[in-house]
């Protein structure tokens, strides 16, 4: 079982993480697609923004899957406030990949999400990335601070965590 600490240092926001700084928050949630040829751009490979959409769409449907829609309620949401990417190898049309995404840590009103895109014939890493994510009030358009609920909703996993 990974035990979870706080902590905070001057001038920082609160941060829930795992104890250890190499292990992930919450559990990873990964999802097979084979690239389609509307994905490849000009020069032959996955188009760069496509990444930045796939890290979204899996985002999204990692938090439905685990509850989160219904844990942050119908005045809450979560948009992106940056997102990193670093490209490490192509993908190309009809090659298979794993996407990995998860919850590294949870701050105040903020969470960083982590991404991996791994080729499945070869098992290389393709392109990691992540995204800080802010947690908001739908109706006056401000941060709001992440409620217990809504962490255990990322912070839960099969070993009772």
């Amino acid at each position: 079982m990974i035990k979870l600490r706080q902590s905070q240092h001057e001038g920082e926001e609160t941060n829930l993480q795992s104890e250890f700084n190499d292990m992930p928050l919450s559990t990873i949630y990964t999802k097979t697609l084979t690239i389609p040829a509307s994905a490849i751009d000009e020069n032959g490979h996955v188009n760069n923004v496509t990444y930045v959409q796939w890290m979204q769409d899996v985002a999204v449907e990692h938090c439905a899957s685990i509850g989160g829609i219904e844990a942050q309620g119908p005045v809450s949401t979560w948009v992106v406030r940056e997102h990193k990417i670093e490209y490490l190898l192509p993908a190309f049309a009809g090659e298979e990949i794993e996407i990995r995404t998860w919850v590294e840590n949870i701050r105040r009103v903020r969470s960083l999400r982590k991404y991996e895109f791994v080729r499945k014939a070869d098992g290389r890493t393709l392109v990691k990335g992540e995204t800080d994510w802010v947690f908001m009030d739908i109706e006056t358009g401000s941060p709001r601070a992440i409620s217990e609920k809504v962490a255990r909703i990322f912070t839960a996993n099969p070993d009772g965590l």
